[in-house]
């Protein structure tokens, strides 16, 4: 979701119905995500120049201090932090050939405190700080891969959390577009967005980024990669004068990726099988053998009664009932066809 200032300062130039929308919605969504009862909180959200400016800019930063908190507009924010599954992260990213920064008393500016105060979370949370507004950022297919680096981490961990993002879309504060975000562009990557496709956001270099006012989609990006490609449960999209807010959820819980394919692995006990289609695609003299006597060919193999049955009629929906990858039996059919002169 997004998190813009105006959320908690309220300036008369601010529609109050879009503020409420967004707020209303951020609270729906945290509800659904509670009741998932998470162990942690994985917050994604970038710094705006405030932690991270002059002494150090690291591409990515994770809280572990035991508190984390800030203010902003007269509103303050505070949080526990899961310092040890923090850590913990810390480690493992490390092992994974990424070199985080660590850091045990940044603030929390309201990157954080809007998304976590609009959507209600409580619970322990394990902040990663982005950095999206010093050059040289990292590239949106790092961001990606960083998410798809804290997955894994989750699962070795064994913990189930819920991902915060805030960000975007396209505004350009301090800047004299500030009053012209690319609402085109916006509308173009929600549309994608929408249908799962989030690996679109790979598609988005530095250039694009900027050009758009969208430097603070590489937050989206890190959850992208944790995400894979997931059609979102809810999706809105309120443009403004100077900033466009979008919101994107998932809770829904997936189950395991036994979707069949149209081409599987080769089973183990489908070997025989499939090695004598394999023979009746490639091999002349094993084609006139079958030809001659299908009964005689499937004879001499060692397979099971319906395999037999199958392999002597050439019944290519017998196959695919078995198993078998679907390409040996075409092109055994394919080349029996061919020479035996039909068309």
């Amino acid at each position: 979701m997004a998190h813009a200032p105006q959320f908690f300062t309220l300036p008369e130039t601010e529609d109050r119905d879009t503020v409420e929308r967004v707020r209303a919605l951020a609270a729906d969504n945290g509800q659904r995500l509670r009741a998932l009862e998470p162990d942690v909180t994985i917050v994604i959200a970038n710094d705006h120049a405030n932690q991270f400016l002059l002494h150090c800019v690291p591409s990515f930063a994770v809280h572990i201090g035991g508190r984390a908190g800030g203010a902003f507009a007269g509103r303050e924010f505070r949080f526990d932090i899961d310092s040890a599954n923090a850590m913990a992260l810390v480690r493992h990213l490390q092992e994974e050939k990424f070199d985080p920064a660590f850091t045990s008393t940044a603030e929390l500016d309201y990157a954080f405190g809007i998304p976590l105060t609009f959507m209600e979370m409580d619970g322990p949370i394990i902040p990663v700080y982005v950095n999206a507004y010093v050059p040289p950022q990292p590239r949106m297919e790092r961001c990606y891969h960083l998410g798809q680096a804290i997955d894994r981490a989750l699962r070795s961990l064994g913990l189930r959390a819920v991902v915060v993002a805030s960000g975007g879309l396209s505004h350009f504060p301090g800047t004299d577009r500030y009053s012209d975000p690319a609402t085109d562009f916006d509308l173009r990557l929600m549309r994608e967005l929408q249908t799962g496709n989030l690996r679109w956001l790979l598609s988005l270099d530095e250039r694009t980024l900027d050009d758009t006012g969208n430097i603070e989609l590489r937050c989206w990006a890190v959850v992208a990669g944790m995400l894979g490609e997931r059609v979102p449960d809810t999706m809105s999209f309120d443009p403004s004068w100077h900033h466009n807010y979008a919101t994107l959820a998932w809770w829904s819980e997936t189950a395991g990726d036994d979707a069949s394919l149209h081409y599987p692995a080769v089973a183990p006990e489908r070997v025989a099988l499939t090695e004598a289609l394999h023979r009746l695609a490639n091999d002349p003299d094993a084609r006139r053998l079958y030809m001659e006597d299908p009964g005689g060919f499937s004879r001499g193999l060692e397979l099971a009664d319906e395999e037999r049955a199958a392999l002597v009629s050439m019944d290519e929906e017998a196959f695919a009932g078995l198993g078998v990858h679907p390409f040996v039996p075409f092109m055994a059919r394919l080349h029996l066809e061919r020479e035996r002169g039909r068309p």
